[in-house]
């Protein structure tokens, strides 16, 4: 079976875990997780990085920092993840879904002014596939009406809108390092990127209990104390030291992950010209990552038939999310402002391909003809 996802692994993760182990702190905020925050101030570049256990709880720090309160709205797509909408919700505020556009997948920046409300607090864009949300757009609005930007760029990690790294656009943003992700931290991990400087000294209280305990380490106070709100959102030393491994291949991860992406891509056009398939749109803008490959077929029905085609041939594959505002908790937790055009019809015309760094060509090329022979 060719397996739909399989972790990225550069061989050189044993020799930093190991190290970890050996240097008596394992518990977060050593050596290896600073090098992951300078790492990613200097090459993205942001104005603080701060690792976290996963995205979920980074998106959960966002929404503490802008004091999300009760009767507060967030705009949201209604494609994305649950965690999301939860980071939120668990603050007590109301979720605002808007449609997407069927070329990215992602928020439809014209369908946002229309949700906003004197309640509105935040704006949630979710880069889809590692492509960009149209951000100017977003930014300009946010502007307009005084409103926070968090990007969700779980999946943007290196890609790119208007030459600029995705997280650094709007005031905060949360990345991922889950397995799934194009790189990892050992299996769950994340990112808070800080742009705005307002929220710098308020993110490490929140992401140490509430405490100044970092500003005690630092030597900036004698003791320290409660001061705030706050949970325990730091990774082990032991995450940050297999990310370390990842980020010194970045590039190199990438640059495979893409050419696998480019090889899909040509393989797979043949069918686009007969009108029997779609394929991933990247606006000129945007410098995409190649977290994901996927097609679109007709309706929910065929992707059905072409998964359990793929399956006979030992293909892994996999649709992807039931939009949020269908579910129960997404009617109790939030509304649909607008019309539902594209995000249920386009989710279930979604089937997203495996892909993986180091993914054999002969594995591309088997599944390439699997679908063409659905197809004839």
């Amino acid at each position: 079976m060719i397996p739909f996802n399989k972790p990225p692994y550069t061989g050189r993760e044993n020799e930093h875990v190991l190290a970890a182990l050996k240097s008596g702190k394992l518990s977060g905020d050593g050596a290896y997780t600073y090098k992951c925050h300078e790492w990613f101030e200097n090459t993205l570049p942001c104005n603080k990085a701060l690792l976290t256990p996963s995205c979920t709880q980074a998106l959960e720090m966002a929404a503490l920092l802008i004091n999300t309160k009760p009767g507060d709205e967030v705009i949201m797509p209604s494609y994305t993840f649950v965690s999301t909408a939860n980071a939120f919700v668990l603050r007590g505020a109301r979720i605002v879904f808007v449609d997407i556009r069927p070329d990215t997948m992602n928020m439809d920046e014209r369908k946002i002014e229309a949700a906003i409300t004197d309640k509105t607090k935040a704006i949630v864009p979710v880069h889809y596939a590692g492509v960009a949300c149209e951000m100017r757009e977003i930014m300009s609005l946010a502007e307009r009406y005084g409103l926070f930007v968090i990007e969700d760029a779980a999946q943007g990690m290196m890609s790119k809108y208007e030459n600029k790294a995705l997280g650094t656009i709007g005031h905060l943003a949360a990345f991922s390092f889950h397995e799934t992700k194009n790189y990892t931290s050992g299996g769950e991990g994340g990112l808070l990127i800080i742009n705005d400087v307002a929220f710098k000294e308020r993110a490490e209280v929140i992401r140490e209990k509430g405490t100044n305990r970092s500003q005690f380490f630092r030597g900036m106070v004698d003791k320290y104390s409660w001061v705030d709100v706050g949970s325990s959102y730091l990774p082990s030393e032991l995450q940050a030291a297999y990310l370390w491994a990842q980020l010194e291949e970045s590039e190199r991860i990438k640059g495979d992950r893409l050419s696998t992406w480019k090889k899909y891509y040509s393989g797979l056009s043949h069918l686009v010209d007969k009108g029997k398939i779609g394929l991933p749109s990247i606006p000129d803008n945007c410098e995409h990552n190649a977290h994901m490959f996927y097609i679109k077929v007709k309706n929910n029905d065929e992707r059905s038939n072409l998964m359990q085609h793929l399956k006979s041939n030992d293909i892994a594959s996999a649709f992807h999310y039931v939009p949020l505002h269908t579910s129960k908790a997404g009617s109790c937790y939030g509304k649909f402002v607008g019309d539902d055009e594209f995000t249920t019809k386009e989710a279930e015309r979604l089937l997203r391909l495996p892909l993986w760094y180091d993914m054999p060509d002969e594995f591309v090329g088997k599944i390439i003809s699997s679908i063409a022979d659905f197809y004839n």
